[in-house]
């Protein structure tokens, strides 16, 4: 189950940004759970969206060493640079089309923690935002998490600048748009501007003036993202309390969601 769920690709590439274990001068202690054996753990919790006290023995490691694994981890921003690192083989690769992406967020309810609010289409119960920008396929460039009860024009400009240097299969790494996409949420003089300065073309649904329908032709993708992030179960509904464990489930589906293309 390890080898299915930690493929050898995706354990080449955690290597590379996971921290070196501490050392013990003084010797004794408990054998340390290899790291592998630890990511696979992880990775259950995400996909099948268990409690951290239901990890099966299988794994080695139990619950509770995953966990504390896990928020290790999540301090060192180790899922931010794994995604990175996906983004950077599909890159390399020519398979990242930045000429057209999306951007457009998800609600679920939380239970408890911060960046949590009232959400106003579910009787005000609390609840948290994804948000992410896409490229013209599908494949998550940039994602962020926020209360259920702000805005999605205020997320625009921090995703935008979030998007990580990609490398490119010629030239520079890339990480700006060349046109962006947007439903009726983004319609704002003020972030069209914003994207002008910076060279990016946008594409954003007109309030009053134009349907939905129009733009959605090249926004499917983008909820077709969104379900794929779904199949990772424990973002269904927030549990976590700490913002930055919430964000990390969030990129650790994001990159499954691009290894997937990247393993094919």
């Amino acid at each position: 189950m390890v080898e299915r769920l930690v493929p050898d690709g995706l354990w080449e590439l955690f290597q590379r940004v996971v921290p070196e274990a501490p050392s013990r001068p003084q010797g004794g202690g408990r054998r340390r759970y290899g790291d592998r054996e630890v990511l696979a753990a992880i990775i259950f919790v995400a996909t099948t969206g268990c409690t951290w006290a239901q990890v099966p023995p299988v794994f080695g490691p139990s619950g509770a060493t995953a966990h504390r694994r896990f928020t290790q981890w999540s301090k060192a921003r180790v899922w931010a640079k794994l995604h990175r690192l996906v983004l950077d083989g599909l890159g390399s690769r020519g398979e990242l089309d930045w000429s057209r992406c999306a951007i457009d967020s998800v609600t679920m309810r939380a239970m408890k923690g911060r960046l949590t609010g009232p959400n106003p289409v579910d009787r005000g119960k609390k609840g948290s935002k994804i948000h992410l920008i896409t490229e013209r396929t599908g494949p998550p460039l940039s994602v962020g998490i926020s209360g259920a009860n702000v805005h999605d024009s205020q997320a625009l400009e921090p995703l935008v600048r979030g998007s990580p240097p990609v490398r490119s299969r010629r030239g520079p790494r890339r990480r700006k748009p060349a046109k962006l996409h947007g439903d009726k949420g983004y319609d704002y003089a003020h972030l069209r501007k914003w994207l002008r300065a910076r060279g990016i073309r946008h594409r954003i649904a007109r309030k009053g003036i134009e349907s939905s329908q129009r733009p959605g032709r090249h926004r499917w993708t983008i909820e077709r993202t969104m379900a794929r992030l779904a199949g990772c179960r424990r973002l269904h509904r927030r549990y976590e309390r700490k913002a930055e464990h919430f964000l990390a489930f969030t990129s650790i589906a994001s990159t499954l969601t691009c290894y997937r293309r990247l393993a094919n």
